[in-house]
């Protein structure tokens, strides 16, 4: 039996940080960073049918061509996906009632929408990027025995390319699911390494008023590749996702709108626009999950 410390309920039986019950959710859930961007997804829904909001996490579950689906919005970083995903996982596999996990337990289709900044000059700002692989820079999975699914070889090759300092921690690879990457893959949309990172500024190497450990990070992650793929993106959330969902039995994909292109500086003039086109995007390709 879990004890009520660590799997903590709501008086009305709800799941702690997001505030829901099992039947509130889907099979099929998207993640967005922002609360303001579930609504702006769920306006492509026919209907919706639930409705919550606990802190950041804010969800909406409807109906799309037939199809039910939740959003999720998850805050910023790895920690907040830690709280997501295991409480997610709680709804679906463990029984609240006897507080013990279930004999018959259910895989749940996550899939990510995000926004991103390029490290590639060739991936311009305004268009797409699916993760093949995530790299965590974040260290927040080596609390949980992530050696099981990782990739230790590319880990190898990126801490060797990048002479990666191990006193900010040991990176951590893990491929999407290749049940979704063939789901939503297409001519139009970049392949290949996200970079996660535990943090928007130094962690990604802005410099405002604080010298960072490596400023010469980002060019180096630039030049990295492993068999002829390389990093095109850098953000906070997509390794988490991947590390998370493998270790509990979650198929996970992520993709993210080019807003920025940190290689030549540029930053889109028409976010928003891209950011629509990518969550249309998205919900046709959910259609073709079984």
């Amino acid at each position: 039996m879990i004890a009520a410390s660590e799997l903590i309920l709501n008086p009305d039986g709800s799941i702690y940080h997001l505030n829901l019950k099992p039947e509130n959710i889907a099979q099929d859930i998207i993640f967005v960073g922002d609360p303001d961007r579930v609504e702006k997804v769920t306006a492509y829904f026919d209907s919706i049918e639930f409705s919550t909001q606990k802190r950041e996490f804010k969800t909406q579950t409807g109906v799309y061509k037939g199809k039910r689906i939740s959003v999720i919005s998850t805050g910023i970083g790895p920690d907040n996906i830690d709280i997501v995903l295991n409480e997610l996982d709680a709804l679906v596999n463990i029984d609240f009632e006897t507080r013990k996990p279930k004999e018959i337990l259910t895989s749940l289709n996550i899939i990510r929408i995000g926004t991103s900044g390029s490290l590639q000059q060739n991936i311009p700002v305004d268009s797409f990027v699916m993760s093949q692989f995530a790299i965590g820079l974040d260290n927040m999975l080596r609390s949980y025995q992530i050696n099981l699914v990782s990739n230790t070889e590319i880990e190898t090759a990126f801490i060797q390319q990048t002479n990666w300092d191990l006193q900010k921690g040991k990176p951590y690879v893990i491929r999407s699911s290749e049940i979704l990457a063939k789901k939503f893959d297409s001519t139009e949309i970049h392949k290949g390494f996200t970079a996660t990172a535990g943090g928007f500024y130094g962690p990604q190497g802005r410099v405002l008023r604080l010298d960072i450990q490596d400023a010469a990070l980002n060019q180096k992650m630039d030049q990295f590749e492993y068999k002829g793929i390389p990093i095109t993106n850098l953000e906070m959330e997509t390794a988490a996702i991947y590390g998370l969902s493998a270790l509990l039995g979650h198929q996970a994909i992520s993709l993210n709108a080019i807003i920025a292109n940190r290689a030549n500086g540029t930053f889109s003039n028409k976010p928003y626009e891209t950011i629509d086109k990518l969550i249309s995007y998205t919900l046709d390709k959910i259609l073709r999950i079984e």
